[in-house]
């Protein structure tokens, strides 16, 4: 894996639609090269967000009040909400690299760091004719803990993860998440225990090169 040194920018709670914003501005500035590659890591209060492809029959009852909320990246549902870890990673790509190539990059540096937080963790490859299994699984119980839709505009990618660490996971039985009815959705307190939130932030942003 490529050394890629990235600048760290930290919020809390951002609503969807206010951090889709500065993501816009961001990605700018990064294809004018007036900033460096970036990782923003924040959480969303509750919301599901999905692809262009996403069927209606994977979207939520309306009655349970989450908003539904359609966005410019790649993948199927996902759900965001407090407890959860994202990473919006704003990076040029370099000219050998396609999006896959980081996507694939993205995801061994969450197994990186799901490993030092104690947690054995994988990537797979997509069988032929499936639904893309972007994301990153538990090794012994092969539950789902990360969610990964991205997308490249101009070179510059955006959009990025969400790593469930301890927010209620109820809301993604409510919804078709990754376009995989059977998947099994998990998160860091599930599997481990309390996990401090602060100590996952330093840990990923480590995996990630970013300070």
């Amino acid at each position: 894996m490529r050394a890629r040194p990235l600048t760290l920018i930290q919020d809390e709670l951002v609503d969807y639609d206010k951090a889709m914003e500065r993501m816009t501005d961001l990605v700018g500035q990064r294809q004018r090269d007036e900033r460096p590659d970036t990782l923003w890591l924040l959480s969303h209060p509750s919301v599901y967000t999905i692809g262009r492809r996403t069927p209606t029959a994977h979207l939520p009852d309306p009655s349970r009040g989450i908003p539904v909320m359609e966005t410019g990246r790649g993948g199927q549902l996902t759900y965001h909400g407090p407890g959860q870890l994202v990473g919006y990673l704003i990076v040029k790509l370099g000219a050998d690299e396609g999006i896959v190539d980081y996507v694939r990059e993205v995801e061994l540096r969450l197994v990186e760091a799901l490993g030092k937080l104690g947690l054995p963790a994988e990537r797979r490859d997509t069988p032929p004719g499936s639904e893309l299994l972007t994301g990153v699984w538990t090794a012994e119980t092969g539950r789902k803990i990360v969610s990964i839709g991205m997308r490249q505009s101009r070179g510059v990618t955006s959009h990025g993860f969400a790593l469930n660490v301890d927010g209620d996971l109820t809301p993604w039985d409510w919804a078709v998440a990754c376009g995989m009815p059977d998947v099994d959705m998990t998160s860091l307190k599930r599997e481990l225990g309390d996990t401090a939130m602060d100590d996952v932030r330093a840990t990923v942003a480590g995996a990630f090169e970013a300070s």
